[in-house]
């Protein structure tokens, strides 16, 4: 089996190196960024690409982005997300089509072997998936789904929210009455299924589940 790495950090990316070469696994290539996983995929062609979801230069989302970019131009290279963080947007587009995908998170992983069995599934194209990554994307992708359901109108009345205008600005923004904002609001709160709560919260919540997906 062939893998090619993509992790910013020397020690993490060396010492990963390392213990798939014990485990006779070979590296083709340990890389620190997103450009040079390009260029190292089309030249080695691995079985699998195992990659950090932040990368140089932001350190944000290059590594899930270049692994969409993988499964577009390189299909019969599987690709193993192996991060700290669980990243929602890009990840679900890869799930959509599970085969010779995985996501595992750094902290979770606590045996090589369960690590190299992973990489062998993925690289026979089944799924290597841990399941605080499953709950997490799911949960977006229901988050998506009622987001989905807003009107025009209440997106608007949302997207404004997120810029942090009271009712009554929106209210001017858009021409309507206070209490055409007000009916917006509570329909927002309903198909968010963000129910009555003591804190208050609710108005914040929507605006986070809004920019979670913007």
């Amino acid at each position: 089996m062939r893998v090619v790495i993509a992790e910013d950090s020397a020690i993490l990316r060396d010492g990963l190196a390392e213990l798939l070469r014990l485990r006779h696994v070979e590296v083709a290539a340990a890389v620190a960024d997103a450009g040079t996983l390009l260029t190292a995929v089309a030249e080695h062609t691995p079985d699998v690409a195992v990659v950090d979801i932040r990368l140089p230069p932001t350190h944000t989302d290059e590594g899930v982005r270049a692994a969409v970019r993988l499964r577009q131009e390189h299909p019969a290279t599987g690709v193993l997300l192996f991060s700290q963080y669980v990243e929602t947007t890009h990840a679900s587009r890869l799930l959509g089509d599970p085969a010779g995908f995985g996501y595992l998170l750094k902290e979770r992983v606590v045996d090589i072997g369960e690590f190299v069995g992973a990489l062998e599934r993925v690289a026979s194209g089944g799924t290597a998936l841990d399941p605080e990554v499953v709950s997490r994307l799911f949960a977006a992708s229901r988050r998506r789904n009622a987001l989905d359901t807003l009107t025009p109108r209440e997106r608007e009345v949302l997207a404004l929210m997120a810029e942090g205008r009271t009712n009554q600005a929106i209210a001017q923004a858009l021409t309507v009455t206070d209490r055409a904002v007000e009916k917006h609001i509570a329909n927002i709160f309903t198909k968010l299924d963000l129910p009555p709560s003591d804190t208050g919260h609710r108005r914040v919540l929507a605006v986070l589940r809004y920019l979670e997906n913007t």
